[in-house]
């Protein structure tokens, strides 16, 4: 996930050199230009996979492990150069985490929270881990077409923090170790409960694309667990943008 950042940063940075180099020949005058009520990405939905780095072993992430984003931002374009520009926003972030063969105790009264191998008792088919965040981003943008941006090439670096809301653990059909179900594919099992779990997180993002789709990436810099809860898990996130407004 770092390389995919990096890789990002550096195709950022290519775009806005080659941006730089082609002001240079033709400045238009933005003072004429009104861009006050330009569509720049004041509403941005993300969807894509999710997975966990720094895990030992004994966690075993499995299956398309996802995510759903959802923000509200206000771009304000800078004066000097409007194909630049700083957006900030709020909004709402989910992650959900599957497993195979593991179970998750998060009402567990253990220091560390348990991440119990059940492969060869009974255990549940199905069984994730949620986690959903109040989030504030801020981005430096750049846009190809500072006129009217959905119709260019956009990129963006910034950072997110967030708000611990709720963390449950979701499973579903328990089956024995032959893989019989016990009570029937309905049967699901829900626990709520957060106190393992680190209540602020800070993530660096990353996005570029072209119009109203983008292609972004996350790695979060504060660990998932709290402090002596568990190993130092590092979420990170690939995935789609949609954007506009």
């Amino acid at each position: 996930m770092k390389k995919l950042l990096l890789a990002l940063i550096g195709i950022l940075a290519l775009t806005v050199s080659k941006a730089q180099n082609k002001d240079e020949k033709k400045k238009p005058d933005y003072s004429k230009i009104d861009l006050s009520n330009r569509a720049n990405d004041h509403l941005m939905i993300q969807y894509g996979y999710d997975g966990w780095s720094g895990t030992p072993d004994t966690i075993n992430p499995s299956g398309f492990s996802r995510h759903f984003n959802f923000y509200l931002m206000y771009d304000k374009p800078f004066k000097t150069n409007p194909h630049y520009s700083l957006g900030i926003g709020l909004g709402f972030g989910s992650s959900n985490i599957f497993f195979k063969n593991t179970y998750i105790n998060l009402k567990s009264l253990t220091p560390q929270l348990p991440f119990t191998n059940v492969s060869s008792t009974n255990h549940f088919d199905k069984f994730k881990l949620t986690t959903s965040f109040i989030e504030a981003p801020v981005e430096f943008r750049f846009s190809g077409n500072p006129v009217t941006p959905d119709k260019g090439i956009k990129a963006a670096l910034g950072l997110k923090a967030g708000f611990l809301l709720k963390a449950y653990t979701k499973a579903k059909n328990e089956v024995n170790a032959s893989g019989n179900s016990l009570y029937g594919k309905n049967y699901i099992m829900k626990e709520v409960e957060k106190h393992y779990i680190n209540t602020t997180r800070i993530a660096v993002t990353g996005r570029i694309g072209y119009g109203f789709i983008s292609i972004d990436g996350s790695y979060q810099l504060t660990s998932f667990l709290k402090s002596g809860a568990g190993p130092t898990i590092n979420p990170w996130s690939l995935g789609l943008t949609l954007s506009g407004l």
